[in-house]
């Protein structure tokens, strides 16, 4: 066992669990105002979707900021219950395929990834994510893919000097590649005619 835990997932643990009662709570109370009103307006239809979206956000950040030990797994039930309220709208589609359970680190490295595609899609688009016997990989289907030269070398060389440094909004690009690298795999980046495949 290391002698120095990450503290950095330790820390997004932490919030993720502290924040997750309160929001429940809220969609108690949401439930039971519909139950008294009889139909629910539609002002009690949209905080119930903000709060199952944003109910949805926290499960996922805890997987990918939080921690992730040896010998844990996530079922793909359950990861596709998260994916599935993340984007109510529709302006992201992502298309989950794996086995039907994974252990919780290729789940986070997975997810880093995720938030990563959707910085790089512009607009509305899919993603389909899949986990098959070579590895994973990731296909971005979007009109409009940024083609940003810095983010990728985030990706794929976390070590390298930035200049400007690094963002809030970037954080999740060398925390990919660390998350990656700790499962002894590298990634790659491929273009493809309207799309981008993200694979490691």
């Amino acid at each position: 066992m290391s002698p120095h835990p990450d503290l950095t997932a330790l820390l997004g643990s932490r919030l993720c669990h502290d924040l997750i009662g309160p929001i429940g709570a809220i969609g108690n109370g949401v439930e039971l105002l519909a139950l008294t009103q009889g139909a629910p307006s539609e002002e009690i239809a949209l905080i119930a979707q903000s709060v199952a979206t944003l109910n949805a956000r926290i499960r996922f950040f805890r997987v990918a900021f939080g921690i992730a030990r040896a010998g844990q797994s996530l079922s793909r039930t359950e990861i596709q219950s998260i994916l599935a309220d993340l984007h109510p709208h529709g302006r992201l589609v992502v298309d989950w395929a794996s086995p039907a359970d994974l252990p919780r680190e290729e789940v986070k490295a997975a997810f880093l990834a995720l938030l990563c595609a959707e910085t790089l899609m512009r607009s509305a688009g899919q993603i389909r994510a899949l986990r098959d016997e070579v590895g994973w990989s990731f296909t971005l289907t979007s009109p409009r893919l940024r083609d940003d030269p810095r983010l990728r070398t985030l990706l794929l060389s976390p070590a390298a000097a930035i200049d400007p440094p690094l963002d809030a909004s970037e954080v999740h690009f060398p925390l990919a590649a660390s998350a990656i690298a700790a499962l002894g795999r590298r990634p790659e980046l491929e273009d493809l005619p309207a799309a981008l495949r993200f694979s490691f």
